[in-house]
């Protein structure tokens, strides 16, 4: 019988594509030639860690993960190593004790200044530090099931803990002090504590992951130049992609040159953005899943960018700094937001001070958003902008937004003292939940630009929309504000320079200083 050349020639090429699964050599090494068995019962991570070093010893290499279930303890990274986990395979966490090869907390240079999750790195399923030009990739599962998680407080939400011994295991992938590194493809399930933490890691690439987990998603903290793209984040008890510069090298070090674009993020039950169900809580009424800078901010974040991003079911934007940190040169734009449940915008400056003697408030200044909307908005939170005394935010602008809110609020008094909480944790409702505004309250800033920006309501809402505190300088241009009759639609108390036109049915004007309103 004749053979086709074409058949011919796809014979080859799946000869050449099968032969390193079978045989390793100096540059592929099949984790089964190693030992593993990937039958979901034996554990498979110490032939996994096998291959690795036989990589690392001729320089490097692919470590490929074949079709199956790999029960596992910790995988230790090398430089020059790409692990690469197929389709069809899965790496299950196995149950966390010494018997699964599981690597201990390590000490950490300091616990004092960050949570305990963010001071230690080899308690993770994947792990490695101080590597260079390394890479995850491929289609399979990693699947964190019996990683620690956390602690659960009275009210159910997760809580942080100091006790070591039910702290082990508890990220999927960690890596801290890296350079080069490319995460690609994969899929996390239940991913521990953090699914991603990448701590102190430059050149940082990941593109077309999914993380369906039950905290955070991924934490980039003291980074530089990180690239986050094509991403769908659920993770309904906390937060999906967040920013961080803690004290967790030993000194401040500043998150810098971030992309994030054309990712997801949301809140619906773990497991269901996955499974393709998308299902909302019957307990949960405030999912987290967005986008944040901080909480732990003793290094600052700059030039960051975050483009063609969807929100969906969870919280909204937050960027804040309360130890210290510096935020400077911040471009958002077009993104879209369902179902928010808190403040679409959520900008604050905060006196935590968690850090060394002697550190010092920190700052907020030149934060543009853009094409965003905002709808069927939680109308117990407004976007909320703010700063504390004597220290305001600077230089934001808001160009081209809308925000839609369910509304139902009742009128409120705009004369009752508004707590200014400075060293309180920076989360969105931190000013209470009856503030008697609903669209933007404004405490503590300079040179503030609102350019098309409109506020509704879904049903009526008898508060005002936009209520400012100590605002120096600020131009409204083009800005809509939907408002019940006899409620002003800006209410200014302690501001100057405040230049509207063509804005909330008032005439063109310029407010040069006002005591209160």
């Amino acid at each position: 019988m004749k053979i086709q050349p074409t058949k011919l020639a796809l014979s080859f090429f799946s000869i050449l594509i099968s032969a390193p699964m079978i045989f390793a050599n100096e540059s592929f090494y099949n984790v089964k030639n190693y030992g593993a068995l990937g039958d979901g019962k034996n554990l498979d991570s110490k032939a996994i860690n096998l291959a690795i070093e036989a990589a690392e010893k001729t320089g490097g290499g692919t470590v490929y993960i074949p079709a199956g279930n790999y029960w596992s303890g910790s995988i230790r990274l090398k430089s020059n190593i790409h692990l690469f986990i197929d389709q069809g395979a899965t790496i299950i966490a196995a149950t966390v004790n010494k018997e699964n090869d599981y690597d201990d907390a390590e000490r950490s240079v300091s616990e004092k200044f960050q949570d305990y999750g963010h001071s230690h790195f080899k308690n993770s399923l994947i792990w490695g530090s101080d590597l260079v030009n390394v890479s995850i990739t491929g289609t399979g599962l990693i699947n964190g099931k019996n990683l620690y998680h956390g602690l659960k407080g009275k009210k159910g939400d997760y809580i942080d803990s100091t006790d070591v011994d039910t702290q082990t295991a508890n990220k999927a992938i960690c890596l801290y002090r890296c350079r080069n590194v490319i995460m690609r493809d994969i899929t996390i399930l239940s991913g521990g504590w953090f699914a991603i933490l990448a701590t102190g890691v430059d050149n940082l690439t990941i593109d077309n992951i999914k993380i369906d987990t039950n905290r955070d998603g991924m934490d980039i903290d003291c980074c530089k130049n990180v690239r986050i793209n094509n991403c769908h984040v659920n993770s309904p008890t906390d937060d999906g992609i967040c920013l961080k510069s803690s004290f967790a090298l030993g000194y401040a070090r500043d998150t810098e040159n971030i992309t994030i674009t054309n990712c997801i993020v949301s809140g619906f039950v773990e497991g269901s953005m996955l499974d393709g169900t998308f299902q909302k809580s019957e307990t949960n009424k405030r999912p987290f899943g967005r986008i944040k800078f901080g909480t732990e901010t003793n290094g600052g974040f700059k030039n960051i960018t975050i483009s063609n991003c969807v929100f969906n079911y969870c919280k909204g934007l937050a960027i804040m700094t309360v130890d210290g940190g510096s935020i400077e040169d911040v471009s958002i734009s077009n993104i879209t937001m369902r179902d928010v449940v808190n403040d679409p915008i959520f900008i604050r400056i905060g006196s935590r001070l968690r850090g060394p003697k002697g550190t010092t408030v920190g700052s907020i200044k030149r934060i543009k958003i853009s094409n965003l909307i905002a709808s069927n908005v939680n109308p117990e939170y407004v976007n909320t902008i703010a700063g504390i005394a004597g220290h305001a935010i600077e230089d934001v602008e808001l160009s081209n937004v809308s925000f839609y809110y369910k509304g139902g609020g009742e009128k409120g008094d705009f004369a009752k003292f508004i707590p200014e909480n400075d060293g309180g944790y920076p989360e969105p409702g931190l000013f209470g939940k009856d503030l008697p505004v609903y669209g933007l309250f404004v405490r503590h800033a300079n040179n503030l630009s609102l350019n098309n920006v409109n506020f509704y309501y879904l049903n009526e809402d008898a508060r005002m929309p936009i209520l400012f505190d100590d605002v120096q300088g600020a131009d409204f241009r083009f800005v809509n504000a939907q408002k019940v009759k006899n409620t002003d639609a800006l209410v200014l108390k302690n501001c100057s320079d405040i230049r509207v036109f063509e804005s909330l049915g008032m005439k063109n004007k310029v407010l040069q200083k006002t005591k209160f309103k």
